[in-house]
C-alpha cells in the first residue's frame, strides 16, 4: 500500500492540548521505521526511549537510527550519556518531559490559519523509562551509595539469588516483578524497603502492633501505590507494534547475526579497551555476549546463539510489560510495513 506524500498540516483547533505520539513494542519490531514515517508526515521530532541508546559510542548493538535518518529528522536523547556515567528512569523522565514540551511549542504562531506545532514522538522499548515519562515515578527515598555498595558486595559474595531472596522477604510483590539476575533493580528495591523505615504515627499513640521499637517500613510496591505525578498538558496517542511471534523471532535472529557480522565484536573490543568493564552498557544484550566471546568464555557461534536467545527472551518480557499500558492502538505487524504505517498515519490525522 502506497503511503501518502509527506505534507505539513495546520492544527484545526489550536486551543486543544498538543498531541504526543508514543511508538512502543518489542525489540526488532520496527519502532524506528514507524516513528520516522510519522515524523515525515506530521513534522515530527523523535525522542528516544531506549536506555542503552542514550550512551555515546554504543552504536551497532543498539540499532540506532542512521546518520542520514538523524540528519533528516531531529532526534533527542541519543548519544547524550557518557559510557562511564549512570542514568536512571527518573533522570530520563525529567529530561524527556522538558524536550517533548519544547517540541510541541516549536512553530507556535506561524502562518495565517492559526497555531502550528511540531509533533513529539516518543519511540523505544524501555518500558520503565516510558512509564516514568508518562505516569511519573514513586517518591522513593534518595539513593544511598553506602547501602548500595553493601548490597552489591553481598550479591558478589553470595550471588544474585541470595539478594533476591532478601527482596522476597521484604517485598514479595516487587520480587515477582523483578528478575533475580537484574541486580541493579533488585538492589534499588531492597534499598527502598530498608531506607524507607520511619517512625510509625501509631507508635506515638501506643497502638503500634507488629513492629519493633515503633518503626515500620514501606515497600517499593506500597510507595508505587501512593501515587505518582503523571505527565500533563498532552493528549497521548500510543501505538503498539505486535507482529506475529515467529516472524518477530526470525527478525531478531537475523538482526543479531547482522550485528555480530557487522562489527559488534570489534566495537565491543574497542569500548572494553577504552573504558574497561566499568561501562554499564557492556552488560546489555549483544554486548554481553560479544564480551563473553572476547574473553574466551564462548566460541563465536554459541555467543551469537546466546545473543539471539537473550533478545528473544527480552522481547517476551517487553510484550508482557507493554500489554499493561492503557489505550494502546495495537498494530498487527512490523513498523516498516507500508500498511501498518498507513493505518497509523490515518489515526493520527483524525486526532490532529
Amino acid at each position: 500500500m502506497a503511503l501518502p506524500e509527506p505534507q505539513k498540516r495546520e492544527l484545526p483547533n489550536p486551543d486543544r492540548e498538543p498531541l504526543l505520539v508514543v511508538v512502543l513494542g518489542p525489540t526488532a519490531s520496527g519502532k524506528t521505521a514507524l516513528a520516522l514515517a510519522i515524523a515525515r508526515r506530521f513534522r515530527g521530532e523523535i525522542v528516544n526511549c531506549d536506555s542503552v541508546a542514550m550512551y555515546r559510542e554504543f552504536d551497532i548493538g543498539t540499532a540506532k537510527p542512521t546518520a542520514a535518518e538523524r540528519a533528516e529528522i531531529p532526534h533527542h536523547l541519543l548519544d547524550c550519556v557518557d559510557p562511564l556515567a549512570d542514568v536512571n528512569a527518573g533522570e530520563y523522565a525529567r529530561q524527556a518531559r522538558v524536550i517533548v514540551s519544547e517540541i510541541a511549542s516549536r512553530g507556535k504562531g506561524r502562518g495565517e490559519s492559526g497555531q502550528r506545532r511540531n509533533l513529539p514522538i516518543v519511540s523505544g522499548g524501555t518500558g520503565l523509562y516510558l512509564r516514568a515519562l508518562l505516569d511519573g515515578l514513586f517518591a522513593g527515598p534518595q539513593r544511598s551509595e553506602e547501602l548500595r555498595s553493601r548490597l552489591r558486595a553481598r550479591a558478589d559474595k553470595h550471588g544474585a539469588e541470595h539478594l533476591h531472596r532478601v527482596l522476597r522477604r521484604l517485598d514479595a510483590a516487587a520480587a515477582k516483578r523483578i528478575h533475580a539476575h537484574d541486580i541493579p533493580k533488585v538492589i534499588r528495591a531492597v534499598e527502598v524497603c530498608l531506607s524507607s523505615r520511619r517512625t510509625s504515627p501509631r507508635a506515638s499513640t501506643g497502638t503500634s502492633t507488629g513492629t519493633s521499637a515503633g518503626t515500620s517500613s514501606e515497600t517499593m510496591t506500597e510507595l508505587w501505590r501512593q501515587g505518582r505525578e503523571a505527565l500533563r498538558g498532552f493528549r497521548i496517542l500510543r501505538f503498539g507494534l505486535n507482529p506475529e511471534r515467529e516472524a518477530l523471532y526470525a527478525r531478531i535472529n537475523q538482526r543479531a547475526a547482522m550485528m555480530f557480522n557487522g562489527g559488534l565484536i570489534a566495537e565491543t573490543e574497542r569500548l572494553l579497551a577504552k573504558y574497561g568493564d566499568k561501562a554499564r552498557p557492556l552488560a546489555s544484550l549483544g554486548y554481553k555476549q560479544a564480551l563473553q566471546f572476547l574473553r574466551g568464555e564462548l566460541d563465536r557461534e554459541p555467543a551469537l546463539a546466546a545473543a539471539q536467545q537473550a533478545h528473544r527472551n527480552y522481547a517476551k518480557r517487553q510484550m508482557t510489560w507493554f500489554r499493561r499500558e492503557p489505550d494502546v492502538h495495537w498494530l498487527s505487524g512490523f513498523g516498516d510495513d507500508p500498511a501498518i504505517q498507513a493505518e497509523s498515519l490515518a489515526i493520527i490525522q483524525r486526532e490532529i
